[in-house]
């Protein structure tokens, strides 16, 4: 396969490098947080309140990140969220290694830390475009998606391990130093000023409520969300990882970390045909189904797998399944937005893609506090399958969605590194 065209682009480069090492500690801080919580309290509905933390912070403080992050230099934006985040990892690692932690001090960091990256992932995804262009946007989520999976693979295996050798307290503070190298990173990276020709709305409130109108008239967006919410609410298996690993396979931290890393495992093996996939094929949205249908038949695999060995194959599986749907939806969301909306657009969609699970956490948390988790999640695993059933079943836009078309709108050309504008610049007047 030829050399990916944006691997010529020096700031994607650096960006990525920045994200997958910060990606590394957060990713890792959320497993230790999940298993943290667990053994301080012994409850699988308590764990669940990680996920509440989640929720509440994504839900109430999305549409502002997103508002934001179209009207103030992304770049800046990212780099003070990425600064908070550090702060909350740091207050966390001192009261975990002082030994004073308790169950409540990890929720409220969940609270704070996903408050900040409310800000953080709408600049984050918003900022992809402007460092590529419309073209390349499918092939950098394509690459940056198993990055992210990377991160999700090395963050919680290198929990297990910090965990087994001195507790969460380490692996939080790996996380303070993966938070201070992006902030670093973000300050070499030089991005394009936004240029529109529409003035953007007086007031936050207006901008957000465009944002809104615009999500709602746009019949993909709003049933990719959908579909989104029906694997993540339903199927939220990372809650109940802790229990699965201690409880039902006896494997202890070590093991827990190796489960919670197979479906990143599984994401990263799928790369080469997801990257073809997003790249070739006009079949996109039968592929999505697809690829959600099966997530549901995976996950119902690592819910009743009898031994570790079982349980990684099924994970590997999950993460595999969930990264092909994951990358056409969120390329799809891209590609069917505008610049100068789309920090608000992918602030609303991110309330189901990162929401979703959140609240997946305290609704299988919950429900798992009842009927055990491996009934949890056999029966969570149905869901997807059932929505996706329901989109194959009739004509839709979701079904009948291409990825990108050939003709594209025209669109300025970039300028060489050197003659564009430094991020910090006043931008355009429109």
């Amino acid at each position: 396969m030829p050399r990916p065209a944006v691997f010529s682009n020096r700031d994607f480069n650096l960006y990525w490098a920045g994200v997958v090492l910060s990606q590394i500690g957060t990713r890792g801080t959320v497993a230790a947080n999940y298993f943290h919580v667990y053994a301080l309290t012994d409850s699988i509905a308590y764990t669940g309140l990680v996920g509440a933390g989640q929720a509440i912070a994504l839900l109430l403080l999305s549409p502002l990140g997103g508002a934001l992050a179209d009207r103030y230099d992304r770049r800046r934006l990212l780099q003070g969220a990425q600064a908070v985040a550090l702060v909350v990892a740091l207050a966390l690692t001192v009261v975990t290694l002082s030994g004073a932690v308790e169950a409540w001090h990890v929720i409220v960091s969940v609270l704070f830390t996903t408050a900040a990256a409310t800000f953080d992932q709408p600049a984050r995804q918003a900022l992809i475009p402007a460092l590529v262009g419309r073209k390349h946007i499918g092939e950098a989520i394509a690459l940056l998606n198993p990055s992210r999976e990377v991160a999700v693979l090395v963050g919680p295996l290198l929990a297990g391990l910090l965990i087994a050798v001195g507790g969460p307290g380490l692996m939080y503070l790996v996380d303070v130093v993966t938070y201070a190298v992006l902030v670093v990173v973000l300050a070499f990276i030089r991005t394009p000023r936004l240029v529109s020709d529409k003035a953007p709305p007086t007031s936050i409130f207006g901008s957000i409520a465009e944002g809104a109108r615009y999500v709602v008239r746009r019949p993909l967006i709003t049933s990719l969300m959908g579909l989104d919410l029906s694997a993540t609410v339903l199927s939220a298996y990372r809650v109940l990882l802790p229990a699965i690993a201690t409880d039902v396979l006896a494997v202890g931290a070590t093991g827990y970390g190796v489960l919670s890393s197979a479906p990143s495992a599984g994401a990263l093996l799928a790369t080469y045909t997801i990257f073809r996939v997003v790249r070739d094929s006009r079949r996109q949205g039968r592929i999505l189904l697809t690829a959600t249908f099966l997530y549901g038949i995976a996950a119902i695999g690592l819910a009743q797998a009898p031994v570790i060995w079982l349980a990684v194959g099924a994970a590997l599986l999950v993460g595999a399944f969930d990264a092909m749907a994951t990358t056409i939806r969120h390329a799809a969301v891209q590609i069917d937005t505008p610049d100068e909306i789309r920090g608000r657009v992918t602030a609303f969609y991110q309330m189901s893609s990162r929401g979703g699970p959140a609240i997946g956490d305290v609704v299988m948390g919950a429900f798992a506090g009842v009927v055990g988790p491996v009934v949890a999640l056999t029966v969570g695993g149905v869901g997807p399958m059932l929505v996706a059933l329901g989109f194959w079943s009739r004509p839709n836009v979701v079904r009948n969605y291409e990825g990108v078309v050939e003709e594209e709108s025209p669109v300025e050309p970039v300028a060489p590194p050197d003659a564009r504008p430094l991020a910090g610049e006043t931008r355009k007047p429109t």
